[in-house]
């Protein structure tokens, strides 16, 4: 199919209301964590975006008032999507208008047909458009692992918007014995014959999120795990996300973005997972020393990567986005 077919049937499809989960041969979203009536419910919302091969769509979930002025961009990371958020921003959507976007590839996003697509300039396009989207001329960003990084990517640049940047369990440098690691993860189309095999699995692929109870799986669960069209059950992203780190990752050498972090001006906080693999505490300390000299916090029997589930972990973000 030509550009011009594929962008004919895009332009049909966006201007005819179906929704991100509704396209054809797609991936079906997992649902919402059930929120009851009484409580701040998101609008799910899409934004379109460009690509070196045509257009694509973006979903987010929108939490608080539409019109606040004091907005925070959640942004996940790689391999989750936007529900990670959920119980962060139903707390914090009373002072923040609060946007959680699924990165593309995942959750309600489009998948893209070439896996170099799925790279770090493509995301940092996307959450610049997507910023565009939403008027937000000024926010505050709080980033998971591959959403931290696609932060300090922005916050780095002297017309970043970014006013108050939180970066969760990642840092500036990520050694090529973890890059190694997660590739290797990737090597395998992880499929399950039933959706409790899916779910033990995932318990045990991110134990270290730390001691949480059933309730608090079962949430990452329904949000994480999709039945596929043969009757198998599978996680909610893209395979071509691994073939794309897998490829980033051919050259055994580490992530170093100490440059890049050197540059941020904006006031900064690093948590670090106690039991982290993925930051290290002498990297955790160091962010600590230079560039926007970040304040530093430690979520106890946590590893990679904190979950903003319990009122201590959201109170850290409150007071340092309140400047506290």
């Amino acid at each position: 199919m030509s550009f011009l077919s594929r962008l004919s049937s895009k332009v049909s499809r966006w201007f005819g209301g179906s929704s991100a989960q509704e396209r054809p041969g797609a991936p079906q979203g997992a649902a919402p964590l059930s929120i009851s009536s009484s409580e701040t419910q998101p609008r799910r919302r899409h934004v379109v975006c460009a690509h070196l091969g045509g257009l694509h769509r973006m979903a987010y979930y929108e939490w608080g008032e539409p019109g606040n002025p004091r907005v925070l961009l959640c942004v996940h990371g790689l391999t989750r999507n936007a529900h990670d958020f959920d119980v962060l921003a139903r707390a914090l959507s009373n002072e923040y208008r609060v946007v959680c976007p699924d990165i593309i590839g995942r959750g309600a996003s489009d998948w893209m047909e070439n896996p170099n697509d799925y790279s770090f300039p493509q995301y940092v396009s996307d959450m610049i458009t997507l910023c565009a989207r939403i008027d937000a001329e000024t926010l505050d960003w709080v980033g998971t692992s591959m959403g931290g990084l696609i932060g300090m990517m922005i916050a780095g640049d002297e017309l970043s918007p970014i006013s108050r940047l939180v970066l969760n369990d990642v840092g500036p440098f990520v050694s090529a014995e973890v890059l190694q690691q997660m590739s290797q993860y990737f090597f395998r189309e992880w499929r399950f014959a039933s959706y409790a095999e899916a779910q033990a699995h995932l318990r045990k692929v991110h134990a270290s999120f730390g001691p949480l109870n059933d309730a608090e799986w079962g949430y990452l669960a329904r949000n994480s795990i999709r039945q596929a069209a043969d009757g198998s059950w599978e996680f909610d992203y893209d395979p071509k996300i691994g073939k794309a780190f897998q490829i980033m990752t051919l050259t055994p050498l580490p992530l170093d973005l100490w440059l890049l972090y050197d540059r941020i001006r904006c006031p900064t906080l690093a948590i670090r997972g106690a039991t982290s693999g993925l930051l290290p505490r002498s990297t955790h300390r160091e962010m600590g020393k230079r560039g926007p000299c970040a304040k530093l916090a430690q979520i106890p029997d946590v590893g990679h990567a904190p979950t903003f589930f319990r009122p201590p972990e959201i109170r850290i973000l409150r007071e340092f986005l309140a400047g506290e």
